[in-house]
C-alpha cells in the first residue's frame, strides 16, 4: 500500500519544515514525515527549504550566512496567519517531535546549491544517535552528496531526487547503488514504470501530489509512497480508492 509523507510537514496548514508543521501532520495520520537540512554559518543543521531566507520567513539574505543564533530572530511563518511565533528548527529538535510518533522519516540534503561541507557526516551522526537508521531515507539532488554517504557507510536507504526527465531512472538509481527515485509526480509515466523500478529493487515516491484525481492515480499504480502537502485529504482518497 502507497504510504501517505507529509511534505515539508503538513505544508497546507502550517508553516512548512517548522515544528507546528510536523505536529500538525502526525495528528493527521501522516505515515512519513519529509524535511529538507541545511547548514549555518556556525555548522548547525538547521530544518529548510530555500538557501534564503526571504520566501519562508522575515529575514534576508542566505541560510550559509546566518548563526544559529540570528536564525532565531526571524520568524518562520512562510506568510500563514497565527504563527508569529514560529522560527527556524534545528534538526535535533525535529527528529525530537517525529522520532518518538514512529513514523517514516526523509531527511533531504540540501546541498546542491550551497555544498555544505560535512553535512552528510552531520546527518548520519544524526541518525546514528536517533537509532533510527531503519526508518529513515536519506535523499537530496546532489547525487555526488549521496555517493559520498554511501562512502561513509550509511545503512539508511539513500534516494535520487530529479527535476529533469530520465530514461529509465531505476536503471542510473541501481548504478549509483540508491535504493530509490523520487521524480516529480508528472514523471511517474503509469503503472508500468512503478513495476520496472520496483523489479530492479528500486521503490517510487513521487512529489508533490495533492489534488485528489493525481492521488488516486499513484495509489492505483502503486506508488511506494507519495510526498503530500495535504496527509488527511490523501489518506481520504486512499481509503475510497481502497473500497472502489
Amino acid at each position: 500500500m502507497t504510504r501517505i509523507w507529509a511534505h515539508r510537514g503538513a505544508s497546507a496548514y502550517a508553516p512548512e519544515n517548522t515544528l507546528p508543521a510536523f505536529a500538525r501532520a502526525l495528528e493527521l495520520g501522516a505515515e512519513g514525515v519529509e524535511f529538507d537540512v541545511q547548514l549555518t554559518a556556525d555548522g548547525v543543521p538547521v530544518v529548510i527549504h530555500d538557501e534564503t531566507l526571504e520566501r519562508t520567513t522575515d529575514g534576508t539574505g542566505r541560510v550559509a550566512d546566518h548563526t544559529l543564533d540570528q536564525l532565531r530572530r526571524v520568524v518562520a511563518a512562510a506568510g500563514k496567519p497565527g504563527f508569529g511565533d514560529v522560527r527556524v528548527p534545528t534538526l535535533t529538535e525535529v527528529l525530537d517531535v517525529v522520532v518518538p510518533a514512529g513514523v517514516d522519516i526523509n531527511i533531504e540534503l540540501k546541498n546542491s546549491v550551497e555544498p555544505y561541507p560535512g553535512l552528510e557526516e552531520q546527518v548520519l551522526a544524526a541518525v546514528r544517535t536517533y537509532r533510527i537508521a531503519d526508518r529513515v531515507v536519506l535523499s537530496s539532488f546532489n547525487h555526488y552528496s549521496l555517493r559520498r554517504l554511501r562512502a561513509l557507510g550509511a545503512t539508511p536507504q539513500l534516494a535520487v531526487l530529479y527535476s529533469d526527465l530520465l530514461y529509465k531512472p531505476w536503471r542510473y538509481a541501481s548504478r549509483l547503488g540508491m535504493g530509490a527515485i523520487h521524480p516529480p509526480a508528472r514523471f511517474v509515466l503509469g503503472h508500468g514504470f512503478v513495476r520496472k523500478a520496483r523489479a530492479a529493487g528500486v521503490a517510487v515516491r513521487p512529489w508533490v501530489v495533492n489534488g485528489e484525481r493525481k492521488l488516486a492515480r499513484m495509489f492505483r499504480w502503486e506508488a511506494d509512497a507519495v510526498f503530500t502537502d495535504v496527509p488527511d485529504v490523501a489518506l481520504r482518497v486512499r481509503d475510497a480508492s481502497a473500497l472502489s
